[in-house]
């Protein structure tokens, strides 16, 4: 199964939560692809702390990382439109995750649920 990691499960990862660090194990020994994109990076990159910098690397380096086009991103753009004309919000970078794991038949690894169940995208969560 191919699976995005989403931010929220990186960060978790990088603090040592028990369940997002038995997960990613158990993403592996399942033979599962991990999958990354510009976003979750961004923004884990602009809180990292220098303890984090070296295991980060190495998580973005055990993946593959990957590029939707033009569809994924208008994608992504109509589900904020759809998700604020039902009264919801839809952040950019969960839509965009959320866009490029569909282009790239994934599905996302995170613990906000509820954002992404703003998208069609399917969530694994830990």
């Amino acid at each position: 199964m191919r699976v995005m990691l989403d931010a929220s499960f990186l960060i978790d990862h990088l603090r040592g939560d028990p369940a997002a660090v038995a997960r990613l194990r158990k993403l592996f020994e399942d033979g599962d692809e991990p999958l990354l994109c510009f976003t979750p990076v961004c923004e884990v990159e602009a809180g990292l702390r220098p303890e984090d910098e070296r295991p980060f690397t190495a998580i973005i380096a055990a993946a593959e990382f990957v590029q939707a086009g033009p569809n994924a991103a208008r994608d992504a753009g109509r589900w904020r439109r759809e998700a604020l004309r039902r009264g919801a919000t839809l952040s950019l970078p969960d839509s965009m995750i959320a866009a490029e794991a569909v282009h790239d038949g994934a599905v996302v690894l995170t613990r906000n649920i509820r954002a992404f169940a703003l998208t069609p995208v399917q969530v694994l969560t830990y």
